[in-house]
């Protein structure tokens, strides 16, 4: 999996034949500054974007295939244990209301740097089958945290932020509420010359500023209903210069984002998960000690913990869910949520790539 935040590939090995995932081993493959310029390029119109594209596309085929070694590096296992590489690939654009989704990473030069099946292209079908495509790890996220004693949350803290509605009894719902990382990161980099606020420590030294918050929530996305999905398409550095004056006092706007970010998501469980007693975090997101002590805050009573407690590492959950939705395919088995997506009906959700 390599996701909004840029920051890298996280992969994982996974057994998948008992009644919970089982990661055997894990890595953690950092994008070098050249390749996350580009893929952040790639999400606006550029010149010679196509061919761009291909071969950025190309270069993650490598970084997976370099991760995938490393697991078997670690792991000691043989690869002919293993039935198929889930690869969600990058996101560079994503218009569900266009009727497109793309996510490049080569999987056919994948599957012949690994000898191994490749199932990739997760999203499209969906999207033909007029839903959103996103999110997906609800389905997964309701196999493994859901429960019969309470409602739950599962909230996915990556560089957006999504949630999973995962009630006692009734269907699973989930869908994007806003940005998790992606302008936290920004700002940090632009101020800092970091890729991140590392704990949240610069922002947890600021105020955030209420007249730029409230510029901020006035977002017409934050007011849609379920199903709903978003990206870098909308929460960019466009749109940051965009709802700010220009005086602003950088640190303030680093708590700013951090307010915006955990406000975004209290009132999304507030409005779509009324009643939920427990909300599982994962994703990057979960090691930003200042958003999560905000978020608890925010959200009490209910409990606010991270995927850590089901034996899932917060990092890893986003990968897992993807060798879950390979396995899915593979199986012939639906892999999205009509109720999540917005789409027609269950769909059998990739495509294989053979050895």
């Amino acid at each position: 999996m390599s996701g909004t935040s840029l920051d890298g590939v996280d992969a994982a090995l996974v057994d998948l034949s008992g009644a919970r995932p089982r990661v055997l081993a894990s890595t953690h493959e950092p994008f070098d500054v050249a390749l996350r310029a580009e893929l952040l390029a790639l999400n606006s119109p550029g010149v010679d974007e196509m061919e761009r594209a291909a071969l950025a596309g190309n270069l993650l085929a490598q970084h997976y295939a370099a991760a995938v070694k490393a697991l078997f590096s670690r792991s000691g296992k043989s690869r002919s244990r293993v039935r198929a590489i889930g690869c969600h690939g990058q996101t560079v654009r994503h218009h569900p209301e266009r009727g497109y989704t793309v996510q490049i990473g080569n999987p056919a030069l994948l599957a012949e740097l690994c000898g191994m099946p490749v199932v990739a292209d997760f999203r499209s079908r969906d999207i033909a089958a007029g839903g959103q495509g996103a999110p997906l790890a609800p389905a997964f996220h309701a196999a493994v945290f859901a429960s019969r004693d309470e409602n739950r949350a599962a909230l996915n803290l990556g560089g957006i932020a999504n949630l999973s509605w995962l009630p006692r009894s009734g269907r699973v719902t989930g869908f994007d509420c806003g940005p998790g990382n992606c302008l936290l990161d920004l700002w940090a980099a632009r101020h800092l010359g970091k890729p991140y606020d590392k704990a949240g420590r610069w922002a947890a030294g600021g105020k955030f500023v209420r007249p730029l918050l409230e510029r901020m929530l006035q977002e017409p996305f934050f007011a849609l209903p379920p199903p709903k999905s978003t990206g870098r398409d909308l929460f960019n550095e466009a749109w940051l210069d965009r709802v700010m004056e220009g005086n602003e006092d950088a640190r303030s706007v680093q708590a700013t984002l951090l307010e915006l970010t955990a406000r975004a998501i209290a009132d999304a469980i507030a409005h779509h998960c009324r009643g939920a007693r427990r909300v599982i975090a994962c994703g990057g997101g979960v090691r930003n000690a200042a958003l999560m002590r905000r978020l608890g805050k925010l959200i009490a009573p209910a409990t606010l913990e991270t995927s850590e407690r089901y034996g899932l590492d917060p990092q890893l959950v986003e990968a897992t869910a993807f060798a879950w939705l390979a396995k899915q395919a593979l199986d012939g088995k639906p892999g999205n949520l009509a109720a999540v997506t917005g789409a027609r009906g269950a769909r059998v959700l990739g495509a294989v790539y053979p050895r």
